[in-house]
């Protein structure tokens, strides 16, 4: 079986940073795309990020500029680097991961249990 497990969540004041890992951990045979999402207290989920296996990234528009996103393919983990946190930041971050438990073209996604995030005074 297949998990991620994310770490970093914490409470940080406005304008401070927090750097949030996720690793895959289980049997599998390749990682494609890997992202971090977000769901605040009454809304909806909403992207982060995302990052390619090759390094490419896409970001919220929202984030860009305080957010980082990046990757080890060698330790089958995706970061998460913040900075100049804002109290509208706070939420659950949760990780998402394509997964190919065996060699083909077949990917599953699959979800962290999520991390919180609060910014606060």
């Amino acid at each position: 079986q297949v998990q991620l497990v994310e770490s970093g969540g914490g409470l940080v004041q406005p304008g401070g940073s927090l750097r949030l890992s996720c690793t895959a951990s289980g049997s599998f045979f390749s990682i494609a795309d890997m992202g971090w999402y977000r769901q605040a207290p009454g809304k909806q989920r909403e992207l982060v990020a995302t990052i390619t296996s090759d390094g490419t990234s896409n970001y919220a528009d929202s984030m860009k500029g305080r957010f980082t996103i990046s990757r080890d393919n060698a330790k089958n983990t995706v970061y998460l680097q913040m900075n100049n946190l804002k109290p509208e930041d706070t939420a659950v971050y949760s990780c998402n991961a394509a997964i190919a438990r065996a060699n083909g073209p077949v990917f599953v996604s699959v979800w962290g249990q999520g991390t919180q995030v609060t910014v606060s005074s």
